[in-house]
């Protein structure tokens, strides 16, 4: 009994002598120093970058047991950084209050950490000696940098090895592996060399595609929008084209394609489609304000998959112009079927109804369109369209009651390469259509044209500041101007042409009869915007921009053309999905200005 007593009074004091250690304050991280011999300003930034140490530093982390477990594993990531740079002899010590962290045992870690010093020595920096991957698949091209003589950073061996692979699979060989490798480091010499051997395995062809996980989409569908072209030579490339199909359809939240381990006899590889379906529905609604013209709302309701089949009933609506000082309320509603993967697995048929009411500020009309339209996607970067389309539009202006019917056949293309669509800094846009048009009883017939064309390039950082170029240009070809429905004609003014000047308001003075004069559209139009952005901060940066833009009768320069230009300073703040827009701008020339404009929105203004 006695010695129970004793047992139980010395598990007392152990927990009250644990209770105050735990109770005792930690001492803070008050220094962590990174020292990286001969100053090499690359070596001295891959090193920052890679330790965990510095993170939690700028997290503000003190806690003993993090900084301890951060400091081992710090070794490894700042050796993996070092080697990335081409230093395989590299000496890396890390300190903790004078102690080096890999002499600290477990169970005796401290309570508190106040200094930390971390040292690299990179050592020389080694170059490749003798490199060889074999054999090679036709036409492979290895990084000129994997070569004799070249700094030896180890992503490059990453990547020659990577892109050998994809080669072979590229051309059927889709179990492709490393077979063997050899990397040697002459610590002596500073060389390393590295002999990869691959074997290729047989050449396959795609076999039946299996489909997972999908819900209310039928599984028919789902092969023909992926679009595997069974029976034919793997590809890696046709492979993520299928991939890209399926999730471009805007149905599934998540799409994974991957071969099977096993091939069937003869040559014939399965492939497992594993889809995730999103919720069938989504809403969306946007404004944007402007001191004149005052403001618009949209909004659209999307159903991506209505019959089961991918196809996407879209009903949007937007009205305009609400509490402008120059014009009537605008408003329009529209209907659209998409089916994806008719014709070709790259083509979407759709129909479209859209039904439109303008009240301009010199005419107001009523528009329906209806028609049938095909898109089809060459590339990532490349679309084309083409469709037919009766319109039928009527209307009244100062000179009297005007009806248009029109069938018309718009063919169009768009050839996309900025890095980022809501808010780009580097890349190309161009957008162009022409549509030839029948004209019924008072319209007449003729070509529509148009081009829109924009460039982006930034300036020292990526993204820091940038030069946004745009150019716009239109044209009606074949009938006179009265004979030219109102909606294909040209105005300028506004944010999406000149911002300082009013909506829509450059145009063709005009009269009918003995009617007084009116203002409609040109029949020939030209536009430029020159933007300087610029970030202040990650999120806030500053525009300056200035717009022009002609509206002409017979010509893009003509007698009538009278051009008009506005400058301005904007201002963006970066939501993440795309930047809020703030635009004050003010006329500069022409004789359609009406003082300051002020524009407010959702994305870049091109």
């Amino acid at each position: 009994m006695p010695r129970r007593r004793r047992f139980c009074i010395r598990s007392a004091l152990g927990g009250l002598l644990g209770l105050w250690l735990h109770a005792s304050p930690a001492l803070a991280l008050d220094q962590l120093q990174i020292q990286v011999q001969g100053g090499d300003e690359a070596i001295v930034e891959a090193v920052e970058g890679a330790s965990l140490l510095r993170s939690l530093q700028a997290q503000g982390q003190t806690d003993a047991q993090d900084l301890l477990a951060a400091a081992r594993a710090d070794y490894a990531r700042i050796l993996a950084a070092l080697y990335a740079k081409g230093h395989y002899s590299g000496v890396i010590r890390i300190q903790v209050d004078g102690r080096e962290v890999a002499n600290i045992p477990a169970l005796g870690a401290p309570r508190g950490i106040s200094q930390i010093l971390v040292t690299v020595d990179p050592g020389p920096a080694f170059r490749f000696g003798a490199t060889s991957i074999s054999p090679l698949a036709p036409d492979t091209v290895l990084p000129d940098a994997f070569s004799n003589g070249s700094i030896a950073e180890s992503g490059l061996v990453g990547e020659a090895v990577d892109i050998s692979l994809l080669a072979w699979r590229e051309v059927g060989h889709a179990k492709a592996e490393v077979a063997s490798e050899a990397v040697a480091a002459d610590h002596a010499r500073a060389v390393l060399d590295v002999k990869v051997g691959i074997a290729p395995g047989p050449r396959l062809r795609f076999g039946p595609l299996a489909i997972e996980g999908e819900a209310r989409m039928r599984e028919r569908r789902i092969e023909k929008i992926a679009g595997l072209p069974t029976g034919k030579v793997f590809s890696e490339t046709d492979l993520r084209r299928a991939e890209e199909r399926l999730r471009r359809t805007g149905i599934f939240s998540s799409v994974t394609l991957v071969e099977d381990e096993a091939t069937t006899a003869p040559d014939l590889l399965g492939v497992t489609a594993t889809v995730v379906e999103q919720k069938p529905r989504r809403y969306s609604f946007g404004a944007e304000v402007a001191s004149l013209d005052g403001v618009s709302l949209t909004g659209s309701w999307l159903h991506r998959n209505l019959l089961g089949g991918g196809e996407r009933l879209k009903v949007d609506g937007a009205v305009t112009n609400i509490g402008s000082g120059q014009s009537g309320v605008d408003y329009s509603f529209g209907v659209t079927l998409d089916r994806p993967a008719t014709l070709t697995a790259d083509t979407t048929a759709g129909l479209v109804f859209t039904y439109a009411h303008l009240d301009e500020i010199d005419y107001s009309a009523d528009t329906v369109n209806f028609g049938l339209a095909f898109s089809h996607i060459f590339s990532e970067r490349l679309t084309a369209r083409a469709g037919i389309t009766y319109s039928y539009q009527e209307g009244d202006d100062p000179g009297g009651s005007f009806r248009f019917r029109n069938l018309s056949l718009p063919l169009g293309v768009t050839w996309d390469r900025r890095d980022n669509d809501r808010n780009p800094t580097g890349g190309t846009y161009l957008d162009a259509e022409v549509k030839p048009f029948l004209g019924f009883g008072t319209t007449g017939s003729g070509l529509r044209a148009t081009v829109d064309a924009r460039a982006y390039r930034s300036l020292g950082e990526p993204g820091r500041l940038v030069i946004a170029i745009r150019g716009q240009a239109g044209a009606v070809v074949g009938p006179d101007l009265l004979e030219t429905p109102r909606d294909q004609l040209f105005f300028s003014g506004g944010g999406g042409t000149v911002r300082g000047q009013p909506y829509r308001s450059l145009g063709i003075p005009v009269t009918r009869i003995l009617g007084p004069e009116f203002l409609i559209g040109g029949q020939y139009f030209l536009a430029g915007s020159l933007e300087l952005r610029a970030k202040v901060t990650d999120r806030i940066g500053v525009v300056g921009f200035v717009d022009a833009g002609s509206i002409g009768l017979d010509g893009f320069l003509d007698d009538f053309a009278d051009p008009h230009a506005g400058a301005g300073l904007g201002l963006r703040y970066d939501t993440g999905f795309g930047p809020i827009r703030l635009d004050v701008a003010a006329p500069i020339s022409g004789t359609t200005g009406d003082g300051v404009q002020v524009y407010i929105g959702l994305g870049q203004a091109f």
